[in-house]
């Protein structure tokens, strides 16, 4: 063996030896992957099903009852409510309670009686827009064969058929940018406070600092406090920039208030901010750090938010894992705002869920801080 190699087999078998010394490491390098897998592997799905429809139906009629109880049939729609008049569907959609509406006009059934042709309207959210092509597929496709069974039934002539008239709202052109940009600020400020926190915490345990620092009359709080204020700073720095580039490169529109996006980033980041610190109480180097940051939070976060699949279609068990994930509201209330324009009327749940959150997150934290260091 020569020299070359021998010294890459030395460093190998030091980094080796470094590794054992830490036996925290193993579990995030070999379990977490494969809790992750089993996870994931429910969680990831690209199917779209029991999508939430609101029925606008004023006509009331029996044709209109036996459209109305196809898209129920099926598996892909979910009928949660039923109104009067399309103005009645903004409510739904805004909040996010539907997905889509089923607009049925009135003299629905006395046109398809008599063979008039007629239109009907669905009105989808727009917002995801892949979720939304999809189910806007599955309307046509249930429209169209509930028009072929009625000309089978009673022998009509196929002029006299039934017509989807397709309308999307708050991303009409289904643009899927407009989708994934206001998430990527949610991911940036994730990875920007948690992640850059957590190692710079744990840098000065390694590099002994961090116990000089306690024996000064600087208090604990203060500590903390002054260890994570300056990335809350970059967090809002990070705002500013990212939103200015998707509004002014990318086009995304912003019809929300912009200072309730800062507003209510700040309570986001109380809660990536806590998860760093909280990594740091588990860490003993900056390597160690990173894998807890990544395996632990980072990969399961995007995957089980709604940053990539719809949390709908996970099985039941894996969504209750969602509800502590503060990505999931943070990604609401960026799409709504971007998108929706909606207000704290729509997006008080959100807000309240990060609040609470954050609170418990960052408390845990730094329970756990001053019991390490006591």
């Amino acid at each position: 063996m020569t020299g070359w190699l021998r010294a890459i087999a030395y460093v190998m078998w030091k980094e080796l030896l470094e590794l054992r010394q830490d036996p925290r490491l193993f579990p995030v390098l070999f379990v977490a992957p494969i809790i992750q897998l089993i996870v994931l592997g429910y969680a990831a799905t690209t199917d779209v099903l029991d999508i939430p429809l609101v029925v606008v139906d004023p006509d009331r009629s029996a044709a209109s009852r036996e459209l109305t109880s196809r898209f129920d049939r099926s598996r892909y729609f979910t009928i949660i409510d039923a109104v009067g008049s399309v103005e009645e569907v903004e409510p739904y959609l805004a909040s996010g309670r539907a997905w889509m509406a089923l607009a049925i006009p009135p003299g629905f059934g006395e046109d398809v009686a008599s063979g008039t042709p007629v239109t009907v309207q669905v009105v989808a959210d727009g917002t995801d827009s892949n979720s939304a092509g999809i189910g806007l597929g599955y309307a046509r496709g249930l429209v169209a064969e509930h028009a072929r069974a009625i000309v089978e039934e009673r022998r009509m002539s196929p002029p006299g058929g039934i017509d989807a008239r397709i309308r999307v709202w708050y991303n009409p052109e289904l643009e899927s940018r407009d989708f994934m940009v206001p998430g990527v600020l949610a991911l940036i400020l994730l990875v920007i406070t948690m992640v850059l926190a957590s190692m710079a915490i744990v840098r000065e345990r390694e590099l002994g600092t961090l116990e000089q620092l306690n024996v000064t009359p600087v208090t604990r709080s203060q500590l903390i406090l002054g260890k994570l204020l300056p990335y809350a700073a970059i967090g809002i720095v990070d705002i500013v920039l990212v939103v200015a580039v998707a509004v002014l490169w990318f086009e995304v529109p912003l019809r929300g208030s912009l200072l309730l996006l800062f507003a209510l980033s700040l309570l986001y980041i109380l809660n990536t901010l806590g998860l760093g610190l909280l990594v740091s109480t588990i860490s003993s180097t900056q390597q160690q750090a990173m894998m807890t940051a990544t395996f632990l939070f980072l990969v399961p976060m995007i995957y089980l938010s709604g940053f990539i699949f719809p949390i709908e279609n996970m099985p039941a068990a894996i969504q209750q894992f969602t509800y502590v994930i503060p990505l999931r509201y943070y990604l609401v209330i960026v799409r709504g705002l971007f998108l929706k324009g909606v207000g704290i009327d729509a997006l008080w749940p959100q807000a309240a869920a990060l609040g609470l959150l954050g609170v418990a997150i960052l408390g845990l934290a730094v329970l756990r801080s001053s019991k390490r260091t006591a």
